[in-house]
């Protein structure tokens, strides 16, 4: 390639051509006069005559230039013009070309800057008739060069992995090179690896290395852990550069099963550093539901960490059958236990007939003797459907006769009468300690301090089953923890109290150690090697480079200990694994892995990825040449006289096409507040409050779109287009029904703005509030976005609500309905409350309720997304899956109908059940 400043020619030599350019101009300047008809009949005298004389004209010069132009930028065009051409590149070198590649996950960020930089090398290769060939790091294959052609055919298949080269693989990368010289374009993912200087050395001795980095830097996201009931998140990033932000988003399913983001929360990053930590205050309802946590606008697994069973605390109810001593907290039958799972779950309180219906995942019986009946079967019930009861002894066990002459269904072995009591002042023993736990107990492996010892305790009776129910005992062989299955779950007895009368146990850390084996609080660390042998865990769902998750299909099980030790790579990838009684998440990034930049030696070039291109101008210039052409043939033409026709034609096609535009410009509507004030009063138009968060503000638009369009199909309402209402400039009065949106940060309306909006309540208008929780833990509470519509809601004027009972005109005013979905299935819609003295009268079948239309509804199903469709009709968001969520979304249009309706209307439905009494009163 020849250079001439910023542009380069593959093929110079045609411009030569250039040089016939004088020629061309003396062949061109001369033009033929356009001949004129004139019919006179003495002309025909002249037939047959022969001018010997030629008349020639000269054709103008900004013709000629034209045709010059036209002509300079073909020969040009064919010459290859190349924009941006690298001279250090060209001259590096003729032999063949190896492109190694990092190709791991922190190359993923910036893959097609990569992929685009790598086809520039293909096409200066191809220039040079060079030999290429590429090696993956992540994946070394065999070394074979080939034409750059045949290599660019394989560029879609080339893509990074979600893991690092580790010294293996760099290994196996020096072992494939082939002998002989070649030059070698390093694509580095920027990350430091000791392992690499043993192939920068062997590359290096075959030739030329150059490589290439990114400037950009790379961003990973360490584990979530759950501290004082906040999840804790620190976001790292490769190199220290200004003050930056960046969003991180929690994933997960909301209780419709449907995927939705959770939560989003921005995090800085301070200038010159390079960690950032933010801590996310989520409800524990909400925080067993993250999948996932991820680096928004990061393409990279890095940035995307797997959540597990770590995050899910469980729900243990706390039981104990005698009441705390006043003033004497140490011995409270439950002080210990509360000690040691607040840390690590979240505790109930109550009666069994309480927390029962809230499904625990543990229910801790401190010394309760006897259960009635109807209490025993629901414990028997929710323990075969894999729950866990856990049992401590005390006096009050001891001195009944629970489990004596029959083992009780609810206690792992049968119980000697009364108890043993040891190191006493009545005893000759001393206090006994604790035996070596055995390997098939679950305790196995765990330290048993010196001072942990026992002084009283209930005696198990002997029985064949015993043995095998027995998973820690003292040094004189007696139980200490016995264990029954009882369908999926199971019940634990400790044979001592769960305060430190009977023993020191609750004092130590191993009582804390025995709770987490046993499952009883969040498994939040990952098991230790003696848990994991002899395990397999079976991979659910795995991530590719780009953080995107992929079914596992039928990727093999991973041995537990590799889980936990192994390095990532093909046999290991990153994923959901699931074991036997819990799940565990392998990532990427780990607290141990290290984001090191990579310092390259003064000898090696290192360049950017990011840098200007090289362009082909050949075609930008050949269609230039065409265009001038078309121009000459105009301009001819119009010299000739035969352009008459063409202008004709050419005038006709611009006033069609000018038509539909002016068209369109008279049809166009006035724009300001007085025109949509007028398109407001014309038809029956729903409105959204505008938020400020222009996604759901959209969302909010397109679900009364979909809502409009179900009210002109069904019913005889025909609305217009739904409209945004900014509460500070915009006039209330006009819309029947106000939808709106709860986001937690949306800016709280002015005074005047409450003034409107009370002004509005009080007229007749309605305003659905939407917080789009899905009442996960009640009414107004412990969400975001339930704390941000009671400072909303505080200066309305709303009246006393309550819960839609089944005679509300909402439940018939179109449609029979008795639930109320969105895009969530909750139940729980508020509306205004029926008067004190509303009674259901003998022979109605619906109470005499307030006349007027509920000023306020309030929930949390997300009814805009249910009712969300595109400019097409189609569902922007999908419900559930297959029937039911087709079922669901056609439930809440109904409930949107029947909304639209009330509010129309009144409660005429309920004044049609008085029509037999007005008939009977007229005589008909």
């Amino acid at each position: 390639m020849t250079l001439f400043g910023l542009i380069g020619f593959t093929t110079p030599w045609l411009l030569l051509g250039l040089l016939a350019l004088p020629i061309l101009w003396v062949i061109l300047r001369a033009v033929p006069p356009a001949p004129i008809r004139r019919m006179f009949p003495g002309v025909v005298l002249l037939l047959g005559l022969k001018d010997e004389e030629q008349v020639t004209d000269r054709t103008p010069w900004w013709l000629l230039l034209l045709r010059m132009l036209a002509v300079a930028a073909v020969i040009i065009g064919l010459a290859g013009p190349v924009l941006n051409p690298d001279e250090d590149r060209e001259a590096a070198g003729t032999g063949p070309l190896l492109v190694v590649m990092d190709a791991s996950w922190a190359s993923a960020g910036d893959w097609r800057a990569r992929t685009a930089a790598l086809e520039g090398l293909l096409a200066r290769a191809d220039r040079e008739a060079r030999p290429v060939a590429i090696l993956r790091l992540t994946d070394p294959q065999e070394v074979q060069f080939l034409s750059a052609d045949v290599v660019r055919t394989r560029l879609t298949g080339l893509a990074p992995e979600p893991w690092q080269p580790d010294a293996g693989s760099i290994e196996r990368a020096v072992a494939l090179l082939p002998e002989g010289d070649f030059d070698s374009y390093w694509m580095s993912d920027g990350l430091d690896r000791p392992e690499r200087d043993a192939l920068l050395s062997a590359l290096e001795e075959r030739g030329e290395v150059t490589v290439f980095e990114a400037g950009r830097s790379v961003y990973a996201l360490n584990p979530a852990i759950v501290e004082d009931g906040n999840l804790s998140v620190t976001l790292r990033r490769l190199h220290e550069g200004p003050a930056t932000e960046v969003t991180l988003a929690a994933e997960g399913r909301d209780p419709a099963g449907n995927p939705a983001t959770l939560v989003r929360v921005p995090v800085a990053f301070e200038a010159g550093a390079r960690d950032a930590q933010t801590e996310i205050a989520i409800p524990a309802e909400l925080r067993a539901r993250i999948d996932r946590l991820e680096i928004e606008g990061i393409r990279s697994a890095g940035a995307v960490s797997l959540s597990d069973d770590s995050l899910r605390r469980r729900e243990v109810a706390l039981i104990a059958g005698r009441e705390d001593r006043e003033g004497l907290e140490l011995l409270s039958p439950l002080h210990y236990l509360e000690k040691a799972l607040v840390p690590a779950a979240d505790l109930l309180d109550g009666s069994l007939e309480d927390v029962l219906p809230a499904n625990p995942d543990v229910i801790v019986l401190a010394d309760v003797a006897t259960l009635s009946a109807t209490e025993e079967e629901a414990v028997t019930e929710w323990l075969e459907a894999g729950g866990m009861l856990l049992r401590f002894a005390g006096p009050r066990l001891a001195a009944s006769d629970v489990s004596r002459d029959r083992e009780d269904a609810l206690m792992p072995v049968r119980l000697r009468a009364g108890g043993r009591t040891v190191g006493g002042a009545m005893s000759w023993g001393e206090p006994k300690a604790l035996a070596p736990f055995p390997e098939d107990s679950p305790f196995h492996g765990l330290d048993i301090p010196d001072d942990v010892t026992v002084n009283s305790q209930v005696m198990a009776q002997p029985d064949p089953t015993l043995a095998d129910r027995v998973i820690a005992q003292l040094t004189d062989g007696t139980p200490l923890v016995t264990r029954k299955r009882i369908g999926q779950g199971q019940v634990v007895l400790f044979h001592v109290t769960a305060n430190a009368e009977w023993s020191s146990l609750p004092l130590s850390g191993l009582f804390v150690q025995m709770l987490e084996r046993l499952a009883v609080s969040s498994a939040t660390a990952t098991p230790d090697m003696t848990e994991m042998e002899g395990t397999i865990w079976q991979p659910v769902s795995v991530l590719d480079a780009f953080g995107r998750p992929q079914d596992a299909g039928t990727l093999p099980g991973v041995d537990g200990p590799e889980l936990i030790e192994a390095a990532l790579g093909p046999d290991l990838r990153p994923g959901l694994y699931q074991g036997e009684e819990r799940s565990l998440a392998r990532n990427v990034v780990t607290e141990q892995t290290e984001l090191q930049p990579m310092a390259w030696p003064e000898r090696i070039t290192v360049e950017g990825l990011f840098r200007p291109q090289e362009r082909p101008l050949a075609g930008w210039l050949l269609g230039l040449s065409i265009a001038l052409l078309l121009a000459d043939v105009v301009a001819s033409l119009a010299l000739s006289g035969r352009l008459r026709g063409a202008r004709v034609a050419a005038t006709v096609l611009l006033a069609l096409a000018l038509v539909p535009e002016a068209g369109r410009a008279q049809e166009a509507p006035p724009t300001g507040g007085d025109a949509q004030a007028l398109a407001a009063t014309s038809e029956v138009v729903l409105a959204h409050v505008l938020t400020g968060d222009a996604a759901l503000d959209d969302m909010a638009a397109a679900g009364l779109r979909g809502l409009s369009d179900t009210l002109f199909f069904r019913t005889s309402v025909e609305p217009a287009d739904p409209m945004g209402v900014d509460l500070e400039t915009d006039e209330l009065a006009f819309y029947p029904l106000l939808y709106w949106p709860v986001t937690p940060d949306q800016p709280t309306p002015s005074g005047e703005a409450y003034a409107k909006l009370n002004t509005y309540l009080r007229s007749g208008g309605m305003i659905v509030f939407d917080t789009r929780d899905a009442d996960i833990a009640g009414f107004g509470a412990a969400t975001p976005n339930g704390r941000k519509l009671q400072q909303l809601a505080a200066p309305l004027d709303i009246p006393p609500l309550e819960p839609v009972p089944q005679d509300h005109v909402l439940t018939r005013t179109f449609y029979l309905l008795q639930d109320f979905p969105g895009r969530y299935a909750g139940r729980q819609v508020w509306v205004e409350a029926a008067p004190p003295d509303a009674e259901l009268i003998e022979g109605m079948p619906f109470r005499d309720l307030n006349d007027n239309v509920t000023p306020v509804v309030i929930g949390g199903n997300d009814w805009a997304s249910a009712w969300a469709v595109d400019p097409r009709g189609n569902p922007l968001v999908q419900l559930g899956s297959g029937f039911t969520g087709e079922r669901q979304r056609e439930i809440a249009y109904r409930f949107g109908v029947n909304l639209v309706m009330h509010v129309l209307t009144g409660n005429y439905k309920s004044d049609q059940v008085h029509v037999p009494a007005l008939l009977d009163r007229l005589g008909q």
